[in-house]
C-alpha cells in the first residue's frame, strides 16, 4: 500500500461568456471530497475462475462482483473502470466473442472501458455488436477514422457525484498501429497520446474537478514510451489507471510531471482480473491531496508441498463468488467443455510460456515445430516456421492434454500461411531480434533456424537457416500465422513476399494435429535454436 500527501493549491476561477449564459465555467469544489476507484486491465476473456500457476480456481467476475459490491457497501462515492483489452483469452470467451464477459462486467456495473489493442481482434462489426452489448461506455480519444472517433465510442466521460465531478479519458497506445491486427485498423489512425492528452485535459478541467486517464499504454522502463511518457508531459492528470503490459504493483510509479512538478501517480492491476486496484483519491479545489492504493488479490493463491499433498492458500481474504452471477456465466463453460473435454494427448512436464517473450521456450519451439510440419504435409518446401512470443498465451500443463488447454495457449484465430521471402529479407527480419527481446514479436522459431543474439552490440550472428548461412539472392518459404504475413508485430518484411498462401487451418488446429502425430506424448525441450549472449 502506498499513501501521499500532496500540496493542495488554490485554482483561479475561469469566467467564460459562451455556453453558461455568462455565469462562470465549472468551479472545483474547494471542500475535500474524496473517490474510490476500482479499476481491472488486461481481463483478456477469463470470465469464470481458473487454474494459473498451478492453483486452482482462481480470479473470475463472480468473485470481482463480491468484491466491488463490497467496496460500494464501504464507501459513498465509488468508481469501476477498466483499462483495456477485455477480448481474447479463455475458450468459454473466445468462442462467444466476450459476450460473458460483457455479461458480467454490465452485472457489476462497470462505469467505463478503454479500449485496449486486443478489441481490434476482431472486425469492426464484431466490435459494433460488442459496445451495443455493453451497458457501460467504451471511451478512446485518440483512435480515428477519416478525422472522426471510432462508431459509439466516446473520448471521454464525465461523472457526477455529490459535491464533485470527475472526468474519465481514454486513450490507448499509439503503437496500436503495429500491434494490431492490420486487416481489422486498417483506415484507423492513431493518433499520439501525448498530443491529444494535451489538447484534451485542459478542457476536461473546466468541466470537472479532477481527471483520470484510463489508458491501455503500458508502463515501460524507457519513460519516453508509455504511461510513463503521459504523466511526465501533461499536466493536470490525477491518477493514470494503464493496463498492456500486465504489470504487477506493489505500490503506485510516481512521475514527475515537467511543466507543474507535481507527482503523478500510474497504477496497473496485472492482468485477467487476477487483481483489483483500489485507489482512495482525496481531492480540493482541483488538485489531489492524498493518493493510497493496493492492489486486492482476487482469490489468488499460493500452493504448498505437505506430506506429498498440495495446499493452497489464499492471498488476503477469500471472496464467495456471486451466485447470481455465477449460475450466469456457467453455462458458457459448460458448451465448451462439451466440446473440448477431449484428450489429444499427455506431457511429462509443463510447458511454461512465461519467459516466449524474452529468449526461446520449449513452447515456442513446439508451436514453431507444428507449422513448419504442417506445412510439409500440406506438400509446400518450408524452409523453416516463424512464431511471435507474444502469441503464446498460456502455460501448457503436464499430465492430459485437453482440447481446451491447446485453445488457451493460442487463443488467437489466426491461420498458418506460407510467405516467400527474397534472404536479403530474411536477413533484416532476423535483424531485428535484439530490439524485440522483451516484447511480443520476441522471435520463436521452428527447427532448420539457429542464431546469437547479441545484447552488447546489438546485432544477430551467425544467422543459419538449414544449417547454411542466408543467401541473400535465395527465395525462402516460411511458414506463420496470418496476423505476422500481414505485417502484425511491426514486421512488415512479411508483406515484402515474392508468393503467398493463406491455408485456412487454424493454428490451434495445427497444434492439436502435431501433439496427436507425435503419438499424443510430448516432453519439453529447448534445442538451442536461438543463443542470448
Amino acid at each position: 500500500m502506498k499513501k501521499l500527501r500532496l500540496l493542495s493549491v488554490s485554482i483561479i476561477a475561469i469566467f467564460i461568456m459562451a455556453g453558461c449564459g455568462g455565469l462562470c465555467a465549472y468551479k472545483p469544489s474547494s471542500v475535500e471530497n474524496s473517490l474510490v476507484v476500482l479499476h481491472t486491465n488486461d481481463h483478456h476473456g477469463h470470465p469464470l475462475a481458473f487454474f494459473d500457476n498451478a492453483c486452482p480456481e482462481q480470479g473470475g467476475l463472480p468473485a470481482r462482483a463480491t468484491l466491488v459490491n463490497d467496496v460500494r457497501g464501504e464507501f459513498q462515492n465509488v468508481l469501476v473502470l477498466d483499462a483495456g483489452d477485455l477480448n481474447t483469452g479463455r475458450p468459454e470467451s473466445n468462442f462467444f466473442k466476450a459476450n460473458p464477459d460483457i455479461q458480467g462486467y454490465n452485472y457489476i456495473k462497470y462505469d467505463a472501458m478503454a479500449i485496449g489493442n486486443h478489441e481490434f481482434d476482431l472486425n469492426m462489426t464484431g466490435m459494433q455488436e460488442q459496445i451495443s452489448a455493453s451497458e457501460f461506455p467504451w471511451l478512446c480519444a485518440n483512435a480515428k477514422k477519416n478525422g472522426k472517433y471510432l462508431d459509439h465510442i466516446k473520448p471521454y466521460i464525465i461523472k457526477d457525484y455529490n459535491g464533485f465531478r470527475v472526468a474519465v479519458l481514454g486513450l490507448v497506445s499509439a503503437q496500436t498501429a503495429i500491434t494490431g491486427n492490420p486487416e481489422n485498423i486498417m483506415g484507423i489512425t492513431f493518433e499520439d497520446e501525448v498530443k491529444v492528452a494535451l489538447e484534451l485535459v485542459p478542457e476536461l478541467k473546466k468541466k470537472a474537478d479532477i481527471v483520470i486517464a484510463l489508458v491501455h499504454m503500458g508502463i515501460f522502463e524507457d519513460g519516453s514510451v508509455g504511461s510513463k511518457r503521459l504523466a511526465a508531459k501533461v499536466p493536470g492528470i490525477a491518477l493514470v489507471i494503464d493496463g498492456h503490459t500486465h504489470t504487477e504493483l506493489e505500490k503506485p510509479v510516481m512521475i514527475k510531471n515537467e511543466i507543474t512538478g507535481k507527482e503523478v501517480g500510474i497504477v496497473q492491476a496485472k492482468c485477467w482480473g487476477l487483481y483489483m486496484g483500489k485507489a482512495l483519491i482525496r481531492f480540493a479545489s482541483g488538485e489531489v491531496t492524498e493518493l493510497d492504493w493496493t492492489p486486492i488479490p482476487v482469490n489468488v493463491k499460493t500452493r504448498e508441498k505437505k506430506e506429498g499433498k498440495d495446499n493452497f492458500h489464499f492471498v488476503g481474504k477469500e471472496l464467495k463468488e456471486d451466485p447470481v452471477l455465477l449460475a450466469a456465466l456457467k453455462p458458457y463453460q459448460e458448451a465448451v467443455e462439451k466440446v473440448l473435454s477431449e484428450v489429444i494427448g499427455s506431457a511429462d512436464e509443463p510447458f511454461v510460456y512465461d519467459m516466449s517473450r524474452e529468449q526461446e521456450t520449449a513452447l515456442g519451439d513446439i508451436v514453431a515445430d507444428s507449422q513448419l510440419w504442417y506445412m510439409k504435409k500440406m506438400g509446400f518446401d518450408i524452409d523453416f516456421a516463424f512464431q511471435n512470443g507474444g502469441g503464446i498465451r498460456a502455460t501448457l500443463g503436464s499430465g492430459e492434454i485437453k482440447k481446451q488447454a491447446i485453445h488457451e495457449v493460442l487463443p488467437f484465430d489466426n491461420s498458418i500461411c506460407v510467405v516467400s521471402l527474397k534472404g536479403s529479407d530474411v536477413i533484416s527480419l532476423f535483424s531485428k531480434a535484439p530490439g524485440n527481446v522483451g516484447k511480443g514479436a520476441m522471435p520463436q522459431v521452428s527447427e532448420g533456424v539457429a542464431f546469437t543474439i547479441n545484447k552488447a552490440s546489438g546485432s544477430v550472428e551467425n544467422l543459419l537457416i538449414g544449417r547454411q548461412p542466408v543467401d541473400p539472392l535465395k527465395i525462402y518459404k516460411i511458414a506463420l500465422s496470418s496476423y505476422l504475413a500481414a505485417g502484425g508485430d511491426g514486421y512488415d518484411v512479411f508483406k515484402k513476399y515474392v508468393e503467398f498462401h493463406d491455408s485456412s487451418m487454424m493454428q490451434r488446429e495445427v497444434f492439436m494435429e502435431y501433439v496427436i502425430s507425435l503419438g499424443g506424448k510430448i516432453a519439453p525441450k529447448t534445442y538451442n535454436r536461438i543463443t542470448i549472449e
